[in-house]
């Protein structure tokens, strides 16, 4: 006789493997038990926006080793990707939407970035257009810093050159200190591209049946746990 918590044994285990009945009917009643959850617990909708960055690394980093250009590359991500989260950006897609920054950095916003390509900017909330609304907002809004940013690192550079060329010249001084202020330390050679930020299509962040699977596979799993360590009679074969 199997006692509280007994270690289960070998023909436990054949039992419980040859018992279709339990897994038939455990996996229908989960199945069931998610779609409940779905229906009365729906996941928010999700929407995505993208924006096509290209590094030039070739033309910024013109060397031969590609270990410097991946650190490059790297280094680079991150600067542009402070800027999609930093206090100003999203504080404009906040006056444009009415969230505040910590929700808006709590999960309702998601940043998906490939480096040198496609960034995917995702906006979760259970109005989809909403979601929609968000996504948008937020790609176009860093769309036009990094462009900003660009235009600040061009003329930077230029003006490092001419007070290179002539460095007691106070006015040189004061452009550079100026636009160092202003700068966001990206490379001049970025190029930047809006490519997907009207009528956004909002899908539920996850499926019909995923609920459904995930319930199964969790409502057997435990299932069969509470077989194998507290049940004391056979399973019907």
């Amino acid at each position: 006789m199997k006692t509280f918590l007994s270690a289960p044994t070998i023909d436990d285990f054949i039992r419980l493997l040859r018992a279709w009945r339990f897994w038939v009917l455990g996996a229908l009643a989960g199945a069931l038990l998610g779609m409940a959850v779905y229906a009365i617990f729906p996941p928010d909708f999700r929407a995505r926006a993208t924006v096509v960055v290209s590094f030039n690394m070739e033309k910024a980093w013109p060397v031969n080793s590609d270990k410097e250009l991946f650190y490059y590359l790297e280094r680079e991500s991150r600067k542009v990707e402070e800027v999609a989260w930093a206090d100003e950006t999203l504080q404009q897609v906040a006056d444009q939407t009415g969230f505040g920054l910590s929700e808006l950095r709590s999960g309702k916003l998601e940043l998906s970035q490939p480096k040198d390509g496609g960034w995917h900017f995702y906006a979760s909330d259970p109005d989809a257009a909403i979601a929609a609304k968000l996504a948008s907002a937020w790609a176009e809004t860093f769309t036009g810093k990094i462009r900003t940013g660009i235009v600040t690192a061009v003329q930077l550079d230029a003006a490092r050159k001419a007070l290179a060329s002539n460095p007691g010249d106070k006015d040189a001084q004061a452009i550079v200190s100026q636009l160092e202020g202003k700068s966001l330390a990206i490379t001049p050679e970025l190029q930047i591209s809006l490519s997907q930020s009207q009528d956004l299509p909002a899908a539920r962040k996850s499926g019909f049946g995923t609920y459904a699977l995930a319930s199964a596979g969790i409502l057997l799993a435990l299932g069969a746990l509470l077989i194998l360590f507290f049940n004391q009679k056979d399973l019907a074969a």
